[in-house]
Parts: C-alpha cells; sequence; structure tokens
C-alpha cells in the first residue's frame, strides 16, 4: 500500500453512500412539501397569510425543540433507531394531511413532521460522522450536506408538478414514500454507533454538551446572516432597479454546492478552525458590502463573498465541534449544534426586518454584517480558550 493511500483512509464506501442517499430520500420529501403546504393551506383550507404562516413555521418549532433529545436517543440507543422512529414519524404525518379538514389539525400534524425532522436529520448526520475518518470530516459533512441541497432543489418542482397534475392526496402519499424509502435504506445502513470503550472522560452525557456551545454559537453568528439574505435580498434587488433575484439565489446556492462538492476537501485541507474564522469573515465582509455600497456591483459581489463563507462555514464548524466530543457524545453534540440552524432562520429575518424598519434594508444587512463579525471573533479568541478533551 503507497504512504498515499495510507495517509488517506476511504471515506466513500458503500454504507456511506447508502446514508446519502437515505439522506437524499427524506430531503426530496421535504422539498416537495416547501410549495405544496403554503399552497394547500391558502387553497383547499382557505386560510390567510397569518394560517400559512403558522402552518409553516410550527414544523421548525417542535424540530428545534426535539434536535437535543434527538441526540440523546442516538447516543443511547443508535444512530439507526433515531433514523428509523424519525423517518416513520414524518411519512405517517405527512399522509395524515388529506385528512386535515382545519389549519389546526394540519398544525397539528406539522408539528409531529418537525418531530419526525429532528429525529431523522440527527441521526443521519451523527452516523455520517461515524463513518467519517476523523481527517476527513469537513469533506464528509460537505459531501453529505449535498443532499440536503439536491433535494430541496429538485423537490418543490416535483411537489408542484404533483399537486398540478394529481392533486395534493398525490403529493402527500408521495411524499411519504420517499420518507418511507429513506427509512428502507436506514435500515441497509445500520447501525454505525462504536460500542462503549470507557473512553477518557466519560461518564454521563449532558442534554447540551460543553463541546457543543462554541460551535453552537459560531453556526448561529453565520447562518443568522445568511436567513435573513434570503429572505429580504428579492425586495432589496428590486430597491435597486433590478427585475429580480432569481440570478442572484441561483448564483448562491450554485457557489455553495460547487465548493461543497469540487472543493469538499477544504476544510480538511486549511484545518477546521482556520476554514471557520475564513467563513465568518467573508460573512462579515459579503453582507457589509451589500448594506455598505448601496449598488448592483456591491449586492452581487456581496453574494458571491457570503456565498465563499456559507459553503465553508457549515462542514468547519461541525468538524470543529465533532473534533472536541467524545464519541459517546457525538448525537448530542450535532443535536445542540443543527438547532442554530432552525433559531437563525427564524431570528435572522425578524432582526433584519426590524433593523430595516428603523433605517431602511442597508441597516438589515449592515446588522447581520454586525452579528457575523461577533461570530468571528468568538472564533478568534473564545474557540481557543477551550479545553479540547481527551478522545476514546
Amino acid at each position: 500500500m503507497s504512504t498515499r493511500a495510507m495517509a488517506r483512509p476511504r471515506l466513500v464506501t458503500p454504507q456511506f453512500v447508502l446514508l446519502g442517499s437515505a439522506a437524499l430520500a427524506y430531503f426530496l420529501a421535504d422539498g416537495m412539501l416547501v410549495p405544496a403546504v403554503p399552497r394547500y393551506v391558502a387553497g383547499e383550507l382557505t386560510g390567510g397569510n397569518i394560517a400559512v404562516g403558522l402552518a409553516v413555521a410550527v414544523f421548525s418549532l417542535s424540530a428545534l425543540i426535539l434536535r437535543p433529545w434527538a441526540g440523546r436517543l442516538a447516543d443511547r440507543h443508535g444512530r439507526s433507531i433515531a433514523m428509523v422512529v424519525g423517518g416513520i414519524i414524518f411519512a405517517v404525518s405527512v399522509a395524515g394531511y388529506g385528512l386535515a379538514d382545519s389549519v389546526g389539525v394540519l398544525a397539528a400534524l406539522r408539528l409531529l413532521t418537525g418531530v419526525g425532522d429532528a429525529f431523522f436529520f440527527v441521526g443521519a448526520v451523527t452516523a455520517m460522522s461515524d463513518l467519517a475518518p476523523a481527517e476527513r470530516r469537513g469533506e464528509a459533512i460537505s459531501l453529505f450536506s449535498l443532499s440536503l441541497y439536491v433535494g430541496l432543489a429538485v423537490g418543490p418542482p416535483i411537489g408542484e408538478s404533483v399537486v398540478g397534475a394529481a392533486g395534493f392526496t398525490t403529493v402527500w402519499l408521495v411524499a411519504a414514500g420517499c420518507a418511507l424509502l429513506a427509512v428502507l435504506l436506514a435500515l441497509r445502513v445500520g447501525e454505525t454507533r462504536e460500542p462503549a470503550t470507557g473512553e477518557a472522560g466519560g461518564g454521563p452525557v449532558r442534554l447540551i454538551p460543553r463541546a457543543a456551545v462554541v460551535p453552537a454559537l459560531l453556526l448561529l453568528a453565520l447562518v443568522w446572516g445568511m436567513a435573513g439574505f434570503l429572505a429580504f435580498v428579492p425586495l432589496y434587488a428590486l430597491d435597486l432597479g433590478l427585475p429580480g433575484a432569481g440570478f442572484l439565489l441561483f448564483g448562491f446556492a450554485a457557489i455553495v454546492v460547487v465548493i461543497r462538492s469540487a472543493g469538499a476537501r477544504i476544510p480538511d485541507r486549511l484545518g477546521a478552525a482556520r476554514s471557520v474564522r475564513l467563513s465568518l469573515l467573508c460573512a462579515t465582509i459579503g453582507l457589509a458590502l451589500m448594506g455598505g455600497w448601496r449598488s448592483v456591483p456591491g449586492l452581487v459581489l456581496g453574494t458571491v463573498v457570503l456565498g465563499i463563507g456559507v459553503a465553508l462555514g457549515t462542514p468547519a464548524i461541525m468538524t470543529l465541534a465533532l473534533d472536541r466530543a467524545r464519541a459517546s457524545e457525538r448525537g448530542a453534540v450535532m443535536g445542540v449544534v443543527s438547532m442554530s440552524i432552525d433559531l437563525a432562520q427564524g431570528l435572522g429575518p425578524a432582526t433584519f426586518g426590524l433593523a430595516a424598519a428603523a433605517t431602511t434594508r442597508n441597516g438589515g444587512f449592515l446588522t447581520a454584517a454586525v452579528i457575523a463579525a461577533a461570530g468571528l471573533t468568538l472564533a478568534t479568541r473564545g474557540w481557543n480558550r477551550q479545553r479540547r478533551p481527551p478522545l476514546g
């Protein structure tokens, strides 16, 4: 065996591919619901804007609250059971949407869907961390995240097509079927949790492990600005005289996909800590360009720089967390860190809107830049002070 082969342990194994396929099937189901749920509430259930917002938001609420408990389940009983239980809850609740005759009933079912999402997602991302060699975790997370992006890119147009051709009941059943396919694939993946080894620093796993706190705050600072950007760039583009923001959103997504695929090894080559700092620096500069340079070139350049930051950030931040977590608490760590995504998706647009109302939309981007800069400061000064626990 060559020295190079010994230095680069294998990442893409049949088990890793099966796990990625399970995640793709799940996120495809999730993506189908993105356009279908609002249309169902507004059309079939004759709900207004508030009803639409409620039906969409309650999914994230239950997912947010239950992610730490999902992580504890994955640590205690295995990643496979978390994925299987989550996928089944997701499938059964979505299949029941067609029986909902009021917004309240649908909202209750959406809460259950969020429960399923919490367990499946945390189980899947923790299983991925088990399968990835430690020195290739950044690459593994980058590749794994492509299943999410592909599912959420392809799922919505499929959902709209199915609704148009066969109605809402069919799209609920198709989405449920995709979730059940994810369950079957998860069963084929099997259990990836390492056997207990009595590792140093062991003991009871906290609901919020210490190793997860700083990474969760870093991810919150990064995704906060991205969420505000996605919510308000369509309006800001009109302010600048553009016909729309479609090309900007496409370009942003394309940058993330290219870096997470062709550049999947970047976080491992640069090192997780350096990649996190670079990511938050790019996010700060990109958002500041959009807010401080009120022009089309400023918006385009800022979008590109922000896209680079987001592409590098999530894999690097999760790698930092996993590098400092005991094997027995990986699920709990991933549960807490992934909570930041749900929090940021709510707080980002809300704070952006408040800042824009008090000043202008430029002020919203500048506020998001300040939050990203706070994350950069934490990444530079705070993380290195943490004591790295010995690994088993």
